[in-house]
């Protein structure tokens, strides 16, 4: 299928006032351009608090997010994208709002350490930290701990899946890990879409092998939790939702999870969305089947408090 006509009047936009790519510029000056753009109109909530996490190497920001002020309600604990190098709790900001909006459930967004002053493993110990606690805490907060899950987008969805891995080791039920089009993998050659759609489709190949050198160095890479495409086996992991694009040069690495997680006998529900690129989930406003996504990601995550509940 062709691309959405809001989502190529977006790319001939970028194109035509040279936009800089992801990885442009030093690691300062690639924050500042992905920081820039206008961010969607955030949802109104009941409920929106800065608070913090114990975690390995001292306190873990989050922001917690809810539509309601009863409760408990079921818990996402939600990882930012930005190639583990870029945004943060205030970048994904109104994401987080709308899958608050859309789930009911109670968002705990997770300020997370960034690469490459923070490379692997402190990202992923952050949100397992994060994870963690919760299971154990998060009535304090009017969640129900019985009813948890994980959820990020790109490098968000690599952490969640991360964190999905260590909860089926340590014997930490979930109820569903949510991947938003994400890293799964750091060896490109393995698929096809890296290579139709690494260049002109907002994220690049070349963008992603710069955000793996950042967060990964060389001794860690054959860590599931770090790389979840070298996992052994994924046997036991939570139940799935995975979202993909058609145009995304990630969309093939997590289909190829999704169809392992299933060969495994792990429940998955696996959506490509046609005519859009990486990124459009957080889009809404400028690329309009994010919204068919927003509703799809809630009533999954609904579909998944429930069963466990």
């Amino acid at each position: 299928m062709p691309l959405d006509d809001d989502v190529a009047a977006q790319l001939h936009l970028l194109a035509s006032v040279g936009a800089p790519a992801l990885s442009d510029g030093t690691v300062a000056e690639a924050r500042t351009n992905y920081d820039s753009p206008a961010k969607p109109l955030a949802d109104e909530l009941l409920r929106v608090e800065d608070k913090s996490i114990p975690g390995p190497d001292g306190p873990v920001p989050v922001r917690l997010y809810a539509d309601s002020t009863s409760g408990p309600l079921p818990i996402a604990v939600f990882f930012h994208g930005g190639g583990w190098v870029l945004s943060s709790v205030a970048g994904h900001d109104s994401l987080a709002r709308r899958i608050a909006k859309r789930s009911g459930a109670l968002v705990v967004s997770v300020e997370y350490r960034l690469a490459p002053e923070h490379p692997f493993p402190a990202p992923h110990d952050d949100c397992w930290a994060a994870t963690a606690w919760l299971a154990e805490h998060a009535a304090n907060w009017g969640g129900d701990p019985a009813r948890l899950a994980v959820c990020g987008d790109s490098a968000g969805g690599n952490l969640a899946a991360g964190v999905a891995l260590r909860a089926r080791d340590e014997g930490l039920p979930l109820a569903l890990q949510a991947l938003i089009y994400p890293c799964i993998d750091d060896q490109q050659d393995a698929y096809p879409s890296m290579v139709e759609n690494g260049e002109g489709y907002f994220l690049s190949a070349a963008d992603m092998r710069w955000f793996w050198n950042h967060f990964v160095q060389p001794q860690h890479r054959f860590n599931p939790y770090a790389v979840p495409a070298r996992a052994d086996s994924l046997a036991g992991s939570a139940a799935a939702f995975i979202q993909t694009a058609e145009f995304d040069p990630l969309r093939d690495e997590g289909e190829t999870y999704a169809d392992r997680l299933k060969q495994a006998g792990v429940a998955v529900a696996l959506v490509r969305y046609p005519g859009v690129v990486h990124g459009f989930v957080s889009r809404w406003e400028i690329m309009s089947r994010a919204l068919v996504a927003h509703d799809d990601l809630g009533k999954a995550l609904a579909a998944a408090f429930e069963l466990a509940g």
